[in-house]
């Protein structure tokens, strides 16, 4: 089954996504010239490419998880943190590294889904440049505004923003983010119009959204949840259909009417691609044996990430695929683009 809190389409979706993302799925790419997989895989240290600095929830998750899994693969586990265009100068290394299964990439929505769609110049193919390996987990994504804001839900920031001339401003970590496309989501299904205020990261978005200087803004919990307990920030809705296990008490915004509104930072597993079956099959099986881990899902949970380990690396292929065509008519619509 797939994740309960997952950002899917129906089946259907899957259609179109060929031209979005190719076969994801392991397996045979040139099976002549893939290596075979000793019975002893790994027979020797492996390493994790976090394709951003370290220090935020990628290298959190990144960091924990490897040390899980080198203890069940019996070898080290090497963090290269590799930090620089949305998290495609470590897709590239991951994606042009042997095909083996000594190279992983921690992935997610906003280095591999949103990216290989704003940015039609990759130095890589994403239909085959990855295998996915396994889900981590989810981190739902928050609408907030500054509290100088006179609204405390939905329907009131849809009002308040038909109303506002200037247009409405929401803040973004940079062009072509993952905020970037929630932001655009939401006016999208508000219909409103809504102007987009790039920033360099999530801090300084973060900064002058809790300053007042740009009064909306849609991030991953984790960095958000002390500001809103503080009352430096006014949380209306979890974006998604389900409430968020750290803050139970903030309604989603399916609860108030806008179902459409799906938006969440998922963490996932990957190795090169052409990596043979087997040894995605292994290093599927010693992540989910980490994420299993009552003390791991508690870390991961304090982090803002919710656990939804996947059944089989097929399913996370597949989630990987409609969750990128949910997201590739948004980026359409709003114009999402980074030459």
């Amino acid at each position: 089954m797939l994740p309960r809190r997952s950002l899917l389409l129906r089946p259907a979706a899957a259609l179109a996504l060929p031209s979005l993302l190719g076969e994801l799925v392991p397996g045979p790419r040139g099976a002549a010239a893939q290596p075979a997989a000793p019975a002893g895989f790994p027979d020797r240290p492996l390493r994790l490419i976090i394709p951003f600095p370290p220090g935020g929830t990628n290298d959190i998750v990144g960091r924990l998880l490897s040390e899980g899994m080198a203890a069940r693969l019996g070898q080290p586990i090497v963090i290269e943190n590799r930090g620089g265009a949305g998290g495609a100068l470590g897709a590239e290394a991951a994606a042009k590294s042997a095909p083996d299964g000594y190279t992983l990439l921690l992935g997610g929505s906003g280095s591999l889904t949103i990216n290989q769609l704003v940015r039609p110049n990759l130095p890589y193919d994403p239909a085959t440049a990855f295998a996915p390996i396994g889900l981590i987990g989810l981190g739902p994504n928050v609408i907030v505004v500054h509290p100088s804001l006179p609204v405390h839900d939905l329907r009131e920031l849809q009002a308040f923003a038909r109303r506002a001339r200037p247009p409405l401003a929401y803040a973004s970590p940079g062009v072509g983010s993952t905020g970037h496309a929630a932001g655009a989501l939401v006016a999208q299904v508000l219909g409103v119009e809504m102007e987009h205020v790039p920033y360099r990261g999530t801090g300084p978005a973060l900064n002058d959204v809790i300053a007042g200087r740009v009064p909306v803004f849609t991030n991953a919990l984790a960095p958000l949840a002390p500001h809103i307990r503080a009352g430096a920030l006014r949380a209306l809705a979890v974006a998604g259909e389900h409430r968020s296990a750290a803050m139970p008490d903030l309604p989603t915004t399916a609860e108030q009417g806008f179902p459409e509104i799906r938006a969440a930072t998922w963490f996932g597993l990957f190795a090169t691609g052409g990596t043979p079956p087997d040894r995605v099959e292994k290093l599927h099986a010693a992540l989910n044996a980490v994420l299993a881990e009552a003390e791991v899902r508690r870390r991961l949970l304090e982090g803002g990430v919710e656990v939804e380990a996947s059944a089989s690396p097929a399913e996370f292929a597949r989630y990987v695929a409609e969750d990128a065509a949910r997201w590739a008519p948004v980026v359409r619509r709003a114009g999402l683009r980074v030459e």
